[in-house]
């Protein structure tokens, strides 16, 4: 949300940078000394029609990140939590049998690093004659920052969540682009690869792209692809976020498909919010210029007989 408002040239910014209300991984960090905590409880619905089986339920999805030694360096912590019933149809003698399922659809654990950032020492000059040049596409908007991701996944023994015999600990990975266009628009690319060397190895790609009509509201959408020899979908997300105060932010959004193996239907409401610790570093060089310059005038002060900057005190 804030990266579709203001313009970026460092990791740190004065209002909370947030991944949500979509599933998508921003290309840069919270800042050295910033810990975040963004949450959302959401309900979900599924239909199988050729298994017929139906499930409802709710959980919630977490994130705790922290950003480490370098502007670039985050260390985060995720996960999803769901508890459900799933409702089967397809007993051959006709009854319908019900199982209660809770358990962590995903655990993980990792740091990201930003390994290019094209907004690093770039000069915006404005045009001063022309409101239009000022707002037109500019192509060196098209190279992304980028950052890449590395951690584990934990799963639990028999996890329903997960295909068979799936448990203990796996590496996962990622790569995040991200595009910052004129006008509040903002492009995040993510490629993960999960559970990397299992049986429930998964491939995922997410694109969401971000408009912000000033800076305090957003809105969204999201693509989310996921193939595995478990599970396979095509994700849709839409929704919004509200920026209450700078450490602290508000959000919404519905989750949905268009297939029947199952049939999905999520919603869910969100916050995030920061413990901003972070204190910007002196640059050394800016402050010996603004040192130097302080005794230059005190200098031509003496020269010209003037001890004072009071002139009443002159006059006395």
């Amino acid at each position: 949300m804030l990266f579709s408002s203001v313009g970026i040239h460092a990791q740190y910014t004065d209002v909370i940078n947030s991944n949500r209300p979509g599933v998508s991984r921003s290309a840069f960090a919270v800042g050295v000394n910033v810990l975040q905590f963004e949450a959302g409880p959401y309900f979900v619905k599924e239909k199988h029609t050729p298994l017929k089986y139906e499930v409802s339920g709710f959980g919630v999805d977490f994130a705790a990140r922290f950003g480490l030694f370098f502007e670039q360096l985050e260390l985060n912590l995720e996960g999803t939590y769901q508890n459900d019933k799933l409702t089967n149809y397809r007993s051959t003698s006709g009854l319908v049998t019900e199982d209660k399922r809770a358990n962590f659809k995903n655990l993980s654990i990792g740091a990201k690093y930003l390994i290019y950032d094209p907004y690093k020492n770039a000069e915006d000059k404005p045009n001063l004659y022309s409101y239009h040049a000022n707002r037109r596409f500019q192509w060196k908007s098209l190279i992304p920052a980028v950052s890449i991701y590395a951690g584990a996944t934990y799963d639990t023994t028999d996890n329903p969540y997960v295909a068979p015999g799936i448990e203990g600990i796996s590496p996962k990975v990622m790569i995040a682009t991200q595009n910052n266009f004129n006008g509040g628009w903002v492009f995040v690319l993510n490629l993960i690869k999960d559970r990397i060397g299992t049986d429930d190895s998964d491939f995922q790609y997410i694109l969401t792209l971000t408009h912000s009509f000033d800076p305090q509201w957003v809105i969204f959408g999201e693509a989310h692809g996921i193939s595995s020899d478990f599970y396979a979908d095509n994700l849709f997300r839409l929704g919004g976020a509200y920026l209450w105060t700078s450490n602290f932010q508000l959000d919404t959004a519905v989750t949905f498909n268009a297939k029947d193996t199952p049939s999905v239907l999520s919603v869910n409401l969100g916050a995030s919010y920061r413990f901003d610790f972070h204190e910007d570093k002196i640059d050394t060089y800016q402050e010996g210029d603004a040192a130097k310059e302080s005794r230059r005038n005190k200098s031509r002060k003496r020269r010209d007989g003037i001890q004072s900057d009071n002139i009443d005190d002159i006059i006395r």
